[in-house]
């Protein structure tokens, strides 16, 4: 997928498209945080790096601390004033060193380890489409099951969690809204349209929020990861294609991928938790790590100041009201074990192998304190072969899609099925998938208790989920005869499905 290598944005699979028309930081408690930005944009020049610089929250500290930075060689590129997080990009080699030794400085560092460079976009080429016959097949067997939308038939997804029935009762409160901080969403597909919040989305490349008309939606077909996922929160039941998890709801776009490399920096990231806290976003899906690093460990003064600034960031959103959902991964990794071998990072640069211990190192946004972290299942229910897990990690676990557990459904297709740029269906698979389903009936919960606070939305997702234990025989998830994972705990919870597999029908009575 353009700009999404499979192993870590959270989805996997070549998509099958049919074209049918430790608390760290603080809490902030002031009402805004919507950043300063700098008089006009910055030119990146060669060996420029961005970072993010985390100060105390006062006026007094930040001016002076911002005349520091110019000091250093140092522009301003954006303030967040009132959680303390001030973005800036630099060519001196000696920034970080030099900045981290100001008063009022708690932390500061790098945001990527490979210069700034001009914006470009690359091409990996086209989805593959399903034949007129096979969305015929599809639709007829819809029809005959009664379903409202015509390639329902294949979502077995729904199904798995009562989404279909909990429809009838409660699609969602179009109070709700959910945003996907993700590649961008194509607002103009049919199936996306009618739900979508243009005034609640923008593009936060470069950490400022860009809200003018269509800054929101994906560079190009390719980019197709948050309309996918968008998708399988709110499409709407409106007899085209396919229906999302809260079909009633809203949906927003804001866009953190690079248009270069489709990486999702921490200053865009922090950019997208503001601007949805600032702009009335009830619940954030996160189907995503932020880069470059799959784990920040704290020892390290350049990771810990992205753990640092993007945590101030989703704190300040859940101050305000949001809840925050993210995706486990997709390394099949146990969040809770002595080591963790990490190749994969930095992902900007040249990876270098690491062991890391995943109780300091820190995968961000999923393991920061409040947001709801989602494994992945498959049509059998069972753990899906890639996904991430660990007991006390995973909160909750819900449809991701598994190519080795096969649904009798007309495609026979064991990944998840959701909306596509330019009018489009595809199947994808990973716990960017599962993600979504999570902020679909987290939104269901709302609209039913629209007092809930973020705390008490992450309590009710935990209440009223399915847990079916550890498994009782070794874990294999991908017939080859190996155990490829062991899950901890009993029936309450355990490593695999943390407190259950959500249920939308609960989440509506």
């Amino acid at each position: 997928m353009a700009h999404l290598p499979s192993r870590r944005r959270l989805a996997l699979a070549v998509p099958v498209v049919l074209s049918l028309t430790a608390s760290l930081g603080f809490l902030p408690t002031a009402a805004s945080a919507a950043p300063v930005t700098a008089p006009a944009t910055q030119t990146a020049t060669a060996g420029t790096l961005a970072y993010v610089v985390n100060t105390k929250v006062d006026h007094r500290t930040i001016e002076s601390v911002k005349k520091a930075i110019t000091a250093a060689d140092g522009t301003v590129v954006a303030t967040y004033a009132k959680i303390g997080v001030i973005v800036v990009h630099s060519a001196n080699p000696d920034f970080g060193a030099q900045i981290r030794a100001v008063r009022g400085v708690q932390s500061a560092g790098a945001t990527r380890t490979a210069p700034l460079s001009l914006a470009g976009t690359t091409d990996e080429g086209a989805a593959k489409l399903i034949s007129a016959a096979e969305a015929a097949k599809t639709a007829s067997a819809s029809a005959a099951a009664g379903a409202s939308e015509p390639l329902e038939a294949d979502q077995w997804d729904l199904r798995a969690i009562g989404a279909d029935k909990a429809a009838e009762i409660n699609p969602g409160s179009k109070k709700v809204t959910v945003a996907v901080i993700d590649t961008g969403v194509d607002d103009t597909h049919p199936d996306l349209a009618p739900n979508f919040s243009a005034a609640q989305s923008a593009n936060c490349v470069g950490g400022v929020a860009d809200t003018a008309e269509g800054a929101w939606r994906p560079y190009t077909a390719d980019d197709y990861h948050g309309t996918h996922v968008a998708g399988e929160i709110a499409a709407a039941r409106n007899g085209i294609g396919v229906a999302g998890v809260a079909p009633g709801v809203k949906v927003s776009s804001i866009k953190v991928s690079d248009p270069k490399d489709g990486l999702f920096y921490p200053e865009n990231v922090v950019c997208a938790f503001v601007f949805a806290a600032d702009h009335g976003v009830e619940i954030t899906n996160n189907s995503y790590y932020v880069d470059p690093w799959l784990y920040n460990c704290m020892d390290d003064p350049d990771q810990k100041a992205i753990v640092d600034a993007v945590n101030r960031a989703q704190l300040y959103a859940q101050k305000k009201g949001t809840l925050n959902v993210a995706s486990a991964g997709n390394s099949n990794h146990d969040l809770d074990s002595d080591a963790i071998v990490d190749s994969s990072s930095p992902d900007d640069s040249t990876p270098v192998t690491r062991t890391i211990d995943p109780h300091e190192c820190f995968d961000v946004p999923t393991q920061l304190p409040g947001v709801v972290t989602v494994s992945a299942t498959g049509v059998k229910g069972t753990k899906s072969y890639y996904s991430t897990y660990g007991l006390g990690a995973v909160d909750v676990a819900a449809p991701g899609g598994d190519r080795y557990q096969i649904p009798e459904t007309p495609s026979a297709n064991g990944r998840i099925l959701s909306t596509m740029p330019n009018n489009a269906y595809g199947f994808l698979q990973g716990t960017s998938m599962a993600s979504p389903h999570v902020a679909g009936v987290a939104a269901l919960l709302k609209s039913t208790h629209p007092w809930a606070s973020p705390a008490t939305l992450q309590a009710l997702l935990k209440a009223q989920a399915d847990n079916p234990g550890c498994p009782a025989e070794p874990y294999d998830g991908n017939g080859d005869g190996v155990v490829d994972a062991t899950c901890e705990g009993g029936k309450r919870v355990n490593g695999f499905f943390g407190f259950g597999v959500v249920n939308a029908l609960r989440a509506v009575k």
